[in-house]
């Protein structure tokens, strides 16, 4: 990150104005741009006379002022725009919808669920009268105790075996790390360790860098990228060399894309009328409901739970939730060609690319292969500020709950424990819960229609999105749609998919959503725990 650097000058004079006559008395060209357009496109009857001198002094004036030059250009072009700079990818959304992996069988069902009322804003969170309970004893494994040598000696093993390997979650584009602004989170350096400001993409790598040379084997290295970050990821990797790592590095190229949907009326009205909301003074107040009742007009015309396809192909499209970035790998071929060169694999570790303290710990991985459960799941002591559900017993049964599932706010406080979204897979076990084996991956319709039949029992959680519009240069409108997800957690309530918990420290577990937490996480040593865990190329 380079410093700003301001370059101070000393104005002897002070305020001062100097008057102009006759043909030099122009205007910014600014001001043009912005004045003469609209006149141009006026009936010439309805153009009075100071604003028709105006018009001729300006024609006179691009002819001879060379301040002016170029204008009569940028006039042409704001009245006629280039039809090039508002399409800058060149590509139809069809195209983008056949590259990105849309699947338009599941998008007309999720559709037909929107219509029908099964699905939508209000149905995103469980039934009121879910029983919803904190854990109880035995149900979180603390592996800090007498076993834990026993469990460092069989993960140690399966690591020098080559049967596992690590996926990092990285096709989001870190809008909170920003607060809205579009990046790359991967690519972010977020912190100074050893001197050197480091990505978290370079901090992942330097974790597994070490593990490769302190049990001397070879472990391939998973990036999963969506169709916002993939080509920036991988023109990042290649331009670094991979940071030097020595062993394979994998890219996933994301294999699912979702198409945005005009909202209804009912999850307009749940969204602005039935959710708490703050109130404003009273004109103010008159003029957010006058606006929010003309935009449930708007639904209301344009076909509610319709394609959204009245913009910019991109701003059409969304991502779809990280419960797709596994099946993403056994789509898009990374998974075989993974599997081909390391056929003994059997686990992945899979986190987030905002987990920085997570890495292959043999103790835990040790516990994963011993408790023989299809999933382990690492979870963290809950803090006040830790959002967003966690470990539950819902209706007696133990699983992962997502904070816009709890029927209401407050059963969020009575967990005892969050999730930390980094998980132990047994792949074949995982395998089988799709209906595959490793010899149907070779088989993409066998993939895709398995992907699609457990994505059907998976809940979709809806969610409302401000898309922009743009209508040329300087005009904008801002409009509601409606999109989809679903979330790798609520695999924990599948009963044919056996999974077991692990307590783990926070310095390990804890996820850096936004830079708020830099500080503290600075001064509680999570950071120094982090560089222990690296070795930098």
């Amino acid at each position: 990150m380079e410093p700003v650097v301001y370059d101070f000058t000393v104005n002897e004079q002070g305020s001062s104005a100097e008057l102009f006559r006759g043909g030099k008395t122009v205007m910014p060209q600014l001001y043009y741009a912005l004045i003469i357009p609209p006149l141009l496109r006026r009936d010439p009857r309805t153009i009075s006379l100071h604003q028709r001198n105006e018009l001729e002094h300006f024609s006179s004036a691009c002819r001879i002022n060379p301040a002016l030059e170029g204008m009569l250009q940028q006039i042409f072009e704001r009245i006629l725009p280039d039809g090039a700079t508002q399409i800058p990818q060149h590509q139809s959304l069809n195209d983008l919808l056949d590259r990105y992996g849309f699947d338009r069988i599941q998008h007309n069902q999720i559709k037909a669920d929107l219509q029908s009322g099964r699905i939508g804003l209000a149905q995103n969170r469980l039934p009121i009268n879910t029983t919803i309970g904190d854990v109880e004893e035995g149900d979180v494994d603390d592996i800090s105790g007498a076993r834990s040598s026993r469990y460092h000696s069989v993960g140690s093993a399966a690591i020098k075996s080559g049967k596992v390997a690590v996926l990092t979650l990285a096709a989001g584009s870190g809008s909170r790390w920003t607060k809205g602004a579009g990046t790359v989170k991967a690519l972010n350096p977020y912190c100074r360790i050893g001197g050197v400001h480091r990505t978290f993409i370079e901090t992942h790598l330097a974790k597994s860098r070490r593990t490769m040379k302190q049990f001397g084997t070879t472990i391939p290295h998973i990036v999963s990228t969506g169709y916002l970050t993939h080509d920036a990821i991988k023109q990042y990797l290649e331009d670094v060399h991979y940071y030097g790592y020595e062993g394979d590095v994998l890219l996933s190229p994301g294999s699912s894309i979702g198409l945005r949907l005009i909202p209804t009326v009912r999850d307009l009205r749940f969204a602005w009328l039935e959710m708490p909301q703050q109130l404003l003074d009273e004109q103010a107040q008159k003029v957010l409901e006058s606006l929010r009742a003309s935009l449930m007009d708007w639904a209301e015309r344009s076909g509610e739970a319709s394609d959204y396809t009245d913009n910019l192909p991109l701003q059409c499209l969304h991502p779809v939730g990280h419960w797709y970035e596994i099946p993403n790998l056994f789509r898009n071929g990374v998974l075989l060609k993974l599997l081909k060169a390391f056929p003994d694999l059997q686990h992945i570790l899979v986190h987030n690319i905002d987990t920085v303290g997570a890495n292959l710990d043999p103790a835990i991985l040790g516990h994963h292969i011993e408790s023989k459960a299809g999933m382990t799941v690492e979870v963290i002591t809950r803090r006040l500020d830790d959002r967003g559900g966690g470990l539950a017993r819902t209706e007696g049964k133990l699983r992962l709950i997502e904070g816009l599932a709890l029927p209401r706010e407050e059963y969020e406080f009575i967990l005892s424990y969050y999730n930390s979204a980094t998980y132990w897979i047994d792949l074949d076990r995982v395998l089988n819960v799709f209906g595959l084996r490793r010899s149907d991956l070779a088989s993409e319709k066998t993939v895709t229609e398995a992907v699609r039949a457990l994505a059907s029992r998976m809940p979709t959680y809806i969610t409302l999105k401000n898309v922009k519009k743009r209508w040329g240069k300087g005009q904008e409108d801002v409009y509601p749609t409606l999109q989809y997800e679903k979330l790798w957690g609520d695999m924990t309530a599948l009963p044919e998919l056996r999974c077991s918990y692990v307590v783990v420290p926070r310095e390990r577990g804890q996820q850096l959503k936004e830079p708020a937490q830099m500080d503290g996480w600075l001064r509680d040593g999570s950071a120094d725990y982090v560089q222990s865990l690296c070795e930098w190329e």
